[in-house]
């Protein structure tokens, strides 16, 4: 059966869906995070040199291969280029291993965010709450499910019906709800019991300013490298999800205004992300309180500051999950929808017929995941040094060994064997402008790569 693409209604539509899958998780625990432990500013001036070339480079490529092949990443890259076919097989696989521990990780948000709307917030600062919750028996998996069930029925409504509506719903109020924390972090104050004075402004000093006294050249080494590895999985690029979504790209959009677009919604709202969470974490918790990353961040530092601002605390806690909530849906969708879009290529199924696959083959492995953490729990060491279980050994594999040789592989495909022109001339197919043209060639064909290899290396736990 042949089914018909669809297609987003206008360039608003498609900015808004691709800026809300790379609004994701990541920009809200892992970017204020970094900040912090890499110089502050000095981390925000390199994630925004990297933003407009190294991220400018990859995102505009998977975008124009989409849009030029109106296929998915499992079939767009034979289009592009006969013998590249199994760059396009490595590229659908990684959607389908990032979806299921996303959707567990979802579902943690939906429990976290529950409570706080029921007002039982301050439950969830007491010791062993988090531990206690991700390893029973039950709990994780039917809140893996309501997280499932809703990316599935986003999907199944279709790209314009679907995905276009819910992201022009979704994205301005994500915007408001971090714009109304991060002002009410920024107006915080707190005197500890020794006395001292911490503000939100002194805490928001720590993310701006950069800390130029204590940089070394080795330092600057791992600011730049952290930088690029949190520019890298927060555009989603190398997973599949920009190809499709530039497949769906009608061909009279100004696709390079509309990647800077996506640039400065990514940029902004991973900014507005560490605004909110370092000057809260710092008036309550002090600087050591910012090195916590990751969960321990997210459900175990930040629901202490809740707590700590009393009555009010379980008010900001509800619209800090809501707003979690809807920035780990947006990329939750944009991930499935990568894979809806494979199977209805490459087997010319219906959409409905594809998104029941994808999401049980999904509910299958997150089932795997949570019982990862009680009657399947086992630890091993990565190679970067890191113990994993379940999810974190599925997160490694993704994110930092096949994401970095698709981006490699990516650029080595359209630098040097279809070389760049295939790339400029469906950006400039209307007549439009490539303002970074130049920065663009250099950036694939030599840059881009030898950076990713670095990433690459640093994964392996080489250096």
């Amino acid at each position: 059966m042949k089914t018909k693409r669809n297609s987003f209604t206008g360039s608003l539509g498609f900015v808004l869906a691709a800026a809300g899958s790379a609004v994701g998780l990541g920009n809200i625990w892992r970017f204020p995070y970094l900040a912090a432990r890499d110089g502050g500013g000095m981390f925000l001036f390199v994630y925004l040199i990297l933003a407009l070339t190294f991220g400018f480079s990859l995102l505009i490529s998977e975008v124009a291969i989409g849009r030029k092949t109106k296929q998915s990443p499992l079939t767009a890259y034979g289009k592009i280029h006969k013998k590249w076919k199994g760059l396009g097989i490595i590229a659908s696989i990684i959607p389908m291993m990032i979806l299921p521990y996303y959707s567990v990780i979802g579902g943690w948000v939906v429990k976290y965010f529950f409570a706080y709307l029921s007002g039982n917030g301050s439950k969830t600062t007491h010791d062993g709450y988090f531990g206690g919750f991700i390893s029973d028996n039950y709990l994780p998996i039917i809140t893996m499910v309501i997280f499932l069930a809703i990316t599935m029925l986003v999907v199944l409504g279709g790209v314009d019906k679907g995905i276009e509506k819910f992201s022009k719903f979704i994205m301005p109020a994500l915007i408001v709800l971090i714009l109304i924390i991060a002002v009410f972090s920024i107006s915080l104050s707190h005197t500890d019991k020794a006395g001292e004075v911490r503000t939100g402004l002194k805490g928001l000093k720590i993310l701006v300013i950069p800390d130029v006294k204590n940089m070394t050249v080795q330092s600057f080494l791992n600011t730049l490298m952290d930088a690029m590895g949190q520019l890298f999985y927060s555009l989603s690029v190398a997973m599949g999800i920009m190809i499709t979504y530039g497949s769906y790209m009608k061909d009279d959009t100004d696709l390079s205004k509309s990647i800077g677009q996506i640039e400065i919604f990514d940029t902004a709202i991973a900014f507005l992300a560490g605004v909110m969470i370092i000057p809260a974490v710092y008036v309550f918790m002090g600087k050591e309180g910012m090195e916590a990353s990751g969960p321990g961040l997210m459900f175990v530092s930040l629901p202490k500051v809740f707590a700590s601002m009393g009555k009010l605390g379980n008010v900001i806690g509800c619209i800090f999950f809501a707003m979690v909530l809807f920035a780990a849906i947006t990329s939750s969708v944009s991930i499935l929808e990568a894979i809806v879009s494979c199977l209805m290529d490459k087997f010319k199924l219906e959409r409905k017929k594809s998104t029941f696959i994808a999401g049980v083959i999904a509910l299958i492995f997150g089932v795997i995941v949570c019982l990862g953490y009680n009657k399947l729990y086992f630890e091993i060491k990565l190679p970067n040094g890191a113990k994993a279980q379940i999810l974190d050994i599925m997160d490694y594999i993704s994110n930092n060994l096949l994401m970095p040789v698709v981006a490699i592989s990516t650029c080595v495909l359209i630098g040097w064997v279809v070389k760049t022109d295939i790339i400029i001339d469906e950006v400039t197919k209307n007549n439009e402008k490539f303002g970074r043209k130049k920065i663009y060639i250099v950036m694939v064909k030599f840059i881009s790569p030898i950076l990713l290899g670095f990433l690459l290396i640093r994964a392996l736990g080489v250096m």
